[in-house]
């Protein structure tokens, strides 16, 4: 089986790069670790943790998508609710409410979910975001729980994967086939050296 590491980077958009530094380095405090660039393309990362980075994509012609409440029902294509970023600690949640509001910014009262506390916010391109606390002894990493009244029957199947589900490869990919090619950011020095 694979063995993931964490959220490498999610990618999101703006049309307002520095709307956008100014949001997640300055006022949240992630650093902006790489960022990526030529005419009609910018990428920059912003890391989150020791495994996982925040990416947006800066396209001058997208919109801000409509503001809409975390969670909230929606019809129609849709692909991404909210984004919830975990903090260390309670106080944690205090911190970033003080800061947002400080600086302008709406959001919510902090909500106990039982095995989380959480504060919603939205990010300068209306992204929803929730900041979210572990709490003690409530982990469902270590204690899965269905709390569904009406789970789905793949619900009722449990939390580990269940093998045999998918088929499996009928080979390897061999060595002589396992072709890296050249992408975006390919031609930087990222040893640090340069």
């Amino acid at each position: 089986m694979v063995k993931f590491t964490g959220l490498n980077h999610l990618a999101l958009a703006t049309n307002d790069m520095d709307a956008t530094i100014h949001f997640w380095r300055d006022l949240l405090g992630l650093r902006l670790v790489a960022g990526l660039g030529r005419p009609g393309f910018r990428q920059y990362f912003f890391e989150l943790s020791a495994t996982d980075l925040i990416a947006f994509f800066e396209w001058p012609d997208v919109e801000k998508i409509p503001e809409k409440d975390h969670g909230a029902p929606v019809a129609g294509p849709f692909a991404f609710d909210h984004l919830s970023l975990g903090l260390a600690e309670e106080d944690d949640l205090w911190r970033i409410k003080d800061r947002l509001e400080a600086a302008g910014f709406w959001v919510s009262e902090v909500i106990d979910h039982g095995f989380i506390h959480s504060l919603y916010a939205f990010d300068p391109n209306n992204i929803p975001i929730e900041f979210s606390t572990d709490q003690p002894g409530c982990d469902p990493r270590d204690h899965p729980k269905m709390a569904d009244r009406r789970p789905t029957p793949g619900g009722l199947e449990g939390s580990a994967p269940i093998p045999g589900r998918w088929p499996e490869p009928e080979r390897s990919t061999p060595q002589e086939d396992k072709l890296v090619y050249p992408g975006e950011g390919a031609d930087f020095d990222w040893t640090g050296k340069a």
